[in-house]
């Protein structure tokens, strides 16, 4: 089986100590591959490389045409070997082949995106400021924030691990990355790619391994100048801090439990179709997956009906299977978690209107059934708290404004759907609902070009768009004084 290195400093080689740990299939149970056991060790030569290199200047000093042309040449290569990303990402998650192509071509499409930016930022011009006195020239200007810490998560392991790497890298910044130890093998693809790509040795480094071993070595790097992170509250909690004890810049996109509003002028086939796409698509693995559905009562049967005949016709089984659109859970740990969530939403008193349990006739694999509740309690935990998995909870509502009340009741803020004929109603609910990503008759789609973050206990910062690249830039102000002018106030001027 293949086993996995570390990429520092420009070179791929295994962890200083040694050691790995197995990659399972979530379909089949079993080990395929070893992920290379990195530790604080390695995390240091990782960090100090990219310190190095972003002190001398290797990266930073480049034009932005020139950081363009490189990032370029990664989405070229990630094209390149699409399928064979895709491949990977199938058997380390799980997630259904197409899902996994597109989440390779949307990696490759945001390092163009970020190519772009860089190119734009050569024809930036500073920001001349009056300040009222004629004596003083001012002017504001930014420069790369410096070393990154990225810490990206296991649903879209390729993927999220881009919308750091590449505005991070576009801004001139160099980077350590840590993704999650259940899915680290299309990262070290990623590293080959940008290795080919000829960008500077310690510019990107790669070092895989577990979150208290890796991960929290990184975070609390004194030679960080800022972490980003995307993953748990928990887990966000413990990053902070580590921020927080060194005084650096923080960013994180952390849970959800997202809300949907269905009203009842809306085509039923058309809500149902956004609604199985917004918490089954990558198997409900999705932090803003629309997992809190509120339809307005009139049409809260006919709806529940035909979402439940449509989610048993899902295809479940291996994601390399042609037509599966729900694979496996990524691992045995998420899926007790999920089983503990649905049995804890049946003692609560809501509706099992669907699924809950093993599909019939598979023996082995992370698989489960895509799972509707109804009529739940307000205060139950499958109500209020993120499953991350393929399970949906559906209540009515009887006014907008009660609809609006109940989506907002939640510490929760990263995105938010509404669905009406009436684009009136639609744009004024939209205003409404707090939470950083609105979608206005659909759900879940997601445009490298557009700011991704959210409200409340959902992060701090954005990341993708121009937010997502300005983000890694420091802000400088440079004032001059006239040197024909004396100012004076403890010296006298020239005789």
């Amino acid at each position: 089986m293949h086993t996995t290195r570390l990429y520092i400093d420009g070179a791929f080689a295994p962890p200083v100590a040694g050691g790995s740990f197995p990659a399972i299939d979530p379909a089949s149970e079993q080990p395929f591959a070893h992920v290379a056991a990195g530790q604080a060790e390695d995390i240091d030569r990782a960090v100090r490389a990219a310190r190095r290199a972003f002190d001398a200047g290797v990266w930073s000093g480049l034009t932005g045409a020139q950081r363009g042309a490189f990032l370029r040449k990664v989405a070229e290569g990630l094209r390149t070997r699409l399928a064979e990303i895709a491949a990977i990402e199938v058997r380390d998650n799980g997630k259904p082949l197409p899902e996994a192509e597109w989440d390779v071509g949307d990696a490759a499409f945001t390092f163009d995106y970020y190519a772009g930016l860089a190119e734009a930022e050569d024809s930036r011009a500073d920001e001349e400021v009056d300040v009222g006195d004629a004596r003083f020239r001012a002017s504001i200007t930014r420069e790369p924030l410096g070393v990154v810490g990225a810490i990206t998560p296991w649903n879209y392991p390729l993927l999220m691990a881009v919308w750091k790497v590449a505005p991070a890298l576009a801004a001139g910044c160099t980077i350590v990355l840590k993704p999650s130890e259940l899915c680290s093998l299309s990262c070290e693809t990623l590293a080959e790619i940008i290795h080919d790509a000829g960008i500077p040795a310690g510019v990107f480094n790669l070092v895989t391994g577990t979150g208290p071993e890796a991960g929290q070595p990184l975070a609390d790097h004194p030679l960080c100048d800022k972490l980003a992170f995307t993953g748990s509250v928990a887990t966000g909690r413990k990053v902070m801090m580590a921020a927080a004890s060194g005084i650096r810049t923080v960013a994180l996109e952390l849970g959800g439990k997202s809300p949907f509003l269905v009203f009842a002028d809306c085509d039923v086939e058309k809500a149902v179709e956004w609604i199985l796409f917004g918490i089954f698509w990558n198997k409900g693995e999705v932090c803003s997956a629309t997992s809190r559905v509120l339809v307005e009562r009139s049409l809260y049967p006919r709806l529940l009906a035909r979402l439940k005949e449509a989610a048993e016709a899902i295809a479940i089984g291996s994601g390399d299977a042609p037509g599966v659109k729900l694979g496996p859970i990524v691992s045995k740990g998420q899926y007790d978690k999920i089983l503990a969530a649905i049995a804890s939403g049946r003692a609560s008193g809501a509706r099992l209107v669907s699924g809950g349990e093993r599909p019939e006739g598979v023996a082995q694999g992370y698989f489960l059934q895509p799972t509707i509740f109804a009529d739940v309690p307000v205060d139950a935990g499958i109500w209020r708290e993120e499953i991350f998995g393929p399970v949906v909870c559906v209540n009515p509502f009887d006014t907008e404004e009660q609809a609006l009340a109940l989506a907002n009741d939640s510490a929760y803020g990263l995105a938010a759907a509404v669905m009406s004929d009436d684009l009136d109603r639609c744009e004024r609910v939209a205003r409404k609902l707090r939470a950083g990503i609105v979608w206005v008759n659909c759900s879940q789609p997601t445009f490298a070009q557009l700011p991704w973050g959210g409200f409340k206990t959902s992060g701090i910062g954005r990341e993708l768009g121009r937010a997502g690249y300005d983000a890694y830039f420091e802000t400088k102000q440079i004032t001059r004084f006239d040197p024909s002018e004396v100012w004076g106030w403890y010296l006298p001027g020239p005789a």
